[in-house]
């Protein structure tokens, strides 16, 4: 069952940064936010924009839906990035 979403980004999202061999540096560069800045949406502590959740789900290339965690599935349903 997905967890509540304001609590912190899905677990089935969150091990794509560790696998992708990334800090919580380079999204907060991507976004332009600090690292502690993506430290707090991890863990639910700050909420972010419909547009910064729309690029982290780019960046990390999932759905939206599984970093909300309304979903287990984090196929990413979009274009190739460029």
């Amino acid at each position: 069952m997905p967890q509540n979403p304001s609590q912190s980004w899905h677990s089935s999202c969150a091990p794509k940064q560790a696998q992708a061999g990334l800090s919580q540096k380079e999204p907060g560069e991507f976004l332009e936010i600090s690292d502690h800045a993506i430290g707090m949406m991890e863990t639910g502590n700050r909420d972010t924009s419909i547009k910064k959740l729309v690029l982290l789900a780019e960046y990390f290339h999932v759905s939206t839906d599984c970093l909300l965690g309304i979903t287990d599935d984090p196929a990413w349903r979009g274009g190739p990035l460029e």
